[in-house]
């Protein structure tokens, strides 16, 4: 579970850049994830998503619809893009220390996350339609008919992927947008391997303190005679 702070990330420079900690991260896998099943996709359709059957133009295999194959080919490559985008956007992530270039971040993911998961889910339900309405005259020696089934197969798995990336970034900025998060309450703890500095007070007792940032109180005590001391009395004229 991650750390509280401001939309999903510590204090700026608070931690080093971790190359293991980043891509076990389960939002970096997914993002991987998501930028290999967009290359999977159009790479279906650039290779076998064309065929030509009798003359030198080539027809998409879903229904001779060149609409379909466009539309897969412009999605999977927004996509692909997009995943790159958004793991180096995800490794300066944390040393941003502007709270509203977090939030702007964030909420750039989630429309971003959202519109995909949107278009694969579009893109799915047509190329279904459109396969289903292919006829085996269409194509002969089933040409292109395994790209077609791996182009259908790897746009839902598109959905799932930026489905949980959605909900993830709407997590973070939802939970971002909690005041209650810029308090000292939701600060890092103290380690637990802080000493108790004592600091002593005029009346001989101490106070003790684990929290490191904790400044020591005055010390300064006031002389009491000074204190009864009366002010001196301006001569008459």
């Amino acid at each position: 579970m991650e750390r509280a702070g401001a939309y999903g990330a510590r204090k700026a420079g608070s931690v080093r850049f971790d190359p293991v900690a980043f891509f076990t991260h389960p939002r970096t896998i997914l993002r991987l994830l998501s930028w290999v099943f967009s290359i999977v996709v159009f790479s279906c359709i650039a290779n076998e998503g064309y065929i030509n059957i009798g003359s030198e133009r080539l027809l998409c295999v879903f229904n001779n619809n060149a609409n379909a194959c466009n539309y897969v080919v412009t999605v999977g490559v927004a996509c692909f893009l997009g995943s790159i985008c958004f793991l180096i956007l995800d490794v300066y992530f944390p040393s941003m220390s502007n709270i509203k270039d977090r939030k702007r971040a964030v909420l750039l993911d989630l429309i971003f996350s959202g519109l995909a998961s949107f278009l694969w889910f579009v893109g799915f339900c047509f190329l279904a339609n459109q396969w289903q309405a292919t006829s085996p005259e269409e194509l002969p020696l089933a040409q292109g008919a395994d790209a077609a089934r791996a182009t259908i197969a790897f746009s839902f798995f598109s959905i799932l992927t930026w489905a949980v990336l959605t909900l993830s970034a709407l997590r973070r900025f939802l939970t971002g947008s909690n005041t209650n998060l810029f308090t000292w309450q939701h600060l890092d703890p103290a380690p637990s391997n802080a000493r108790a500095t004592p600091y002593p007070i005029p009346n001989g007792a101490t106070i003790v303190t684990t929290n490191p940032y904790q400044a020591p109180p005055f010390t300064e005590t006031l002389d009491p005679q000074k204190l009864t001391q009366q002010r001196p009395v301006a001569p008459a004229f």
